[in-house]
């Protein structure tokens, strides 16, 4: 079985043009988004003191960790950048994957957070200050919330990062809180206080789901989920005038930075020098068909007795 498609260069190319302005474009987003989230953050968490209103407090301290979590992806998207090394032959990407997790570090820290006063504020009710300026202020903030989530995430698909698009599910669940706060603001203001403490807690149960959805897209990441679908790999390995068919299909990695490898079968009789240059058409064909791939690995060998061609498409019996 001989391996073909691989890159002898891993250990020292320099990133492409395409990847570094992609990388730029990302830490660019995360700049702006991070204006944006800090005013949002001081709006919040500074009425939220002035009024005594727990929830809009714990509203802003949601906010704060969206600023947090930029922060950590910008830092993490300058190492993601960097080529593949002696010590990470497979590149840095992994780091993007690892800030999404360091959001979910920080959406928990304030999840405890919230729970705690909301708890404490709900055995021992206060009625905050409730006035017209907390109504603009929980107002404008969800205009602003509601632009970074649309900014940030057609930045992300665009760009498909998933550091993007882990932040703009935080930064959407802000809506929602936002949605409960302004609602239990006006039951408060109506004679409710109690209500005030509820929103909080309801606060901690969006933060909580996001929370979830993004250990859930990380895990697959660090845990080798499948990217591809291997039928599809399968039909673009077909297009190829010469391969007989194919196996052991792999891949790995993220959505925008996935490793592929599989076994191509050639004919017996055929020249082992005329099946490495087909297996080149073929890894040319799958980055074509799969733009995101960043490598893809062929192992050259014959098809296995049992195995037969039907309508011009090959299968495994």
């Amino acid at each position: 079985m001989v391996a073909a498609g691989s890159r002898p260069d891993l250990l020292t190319h320099a990133p492409s043009a395409a990847a570094s302005d992609r990388s730029r474009a990302i830490a660019r987003v995360l700049l702006h988004v991070l204006v944006l989230n800090l005013a949002v953050a001081a709006a919040k968490v500074g009425f939220g003191v002035w009024s005594g209103a727990v929830s809009i407090l714990s509203d802003g301290l949601h906010s704060l960790t969206d600023s947090a979590s930029n922060v950590v992806a910008y830092v993490a998207i300058r190492i993601a950048r960097r080529p593949a090394d002696i010590t990470h032959p497979y590149g840095h990407r992994k780091f993007e994957t690892l800030a999404a997790a360091g959001i979910l570090v920080f959406l928990l820290l304030v999840l405890v957070q919230v729970v705690e006063t909301a708890w404490a504020r709900l055995w021992s009710p206060e009625t905050p200050v409730i006035t017209p300026l907390s109504f603009v202020v929980m107002i404008a903030t969800l205009g602003v919330n509601l632009f970074v989530v649309a900014y940030e995430a057609k930045a992300g698909r665009r760009l498909r990062s998933e550091v993007l698009v882990a932040d703009a599910h935080h930064t959407r669940s802000d809506v929602y809180t936002s949605i409960a706060v302004i609602a239990a603001l006006v039951g408060v203001s109506l004679g409710y206080p109690i209500l005030d403490p509820i929103a909080a807690l309801v606060v901690a149960v969006f933060i909580g789901w996001a929370g979830f959805e993004i250990a859930r897209e990380t895990s697959f990441v660090l845990a080798d989920h499948v990217v591809l679908d291997a039928a599809e790999v399968s039909r673009v390995v077909a297009t190829v005038s010469g391969v007989v068919g194919c196996h052991e299909i792999r891949t790995r990695g993220s959505a925008d930075h996935a490793f592929l490898d599989l076994h191509v079968w050639f004919p017996s009789e055929m020249r082992l020098d005329e099946a490495h240059r087909l297996s080149h058409i073929v890894k040319d064909r799958l980055h074509e068909a799969f733009p995101t791939l960043a490598d893809v690995i062929i192992h050259i060998e014959p098809p296995p007795k049992n195995f037969e061609v039907r309508t011009s498409k090959f299968e495994v019996l």
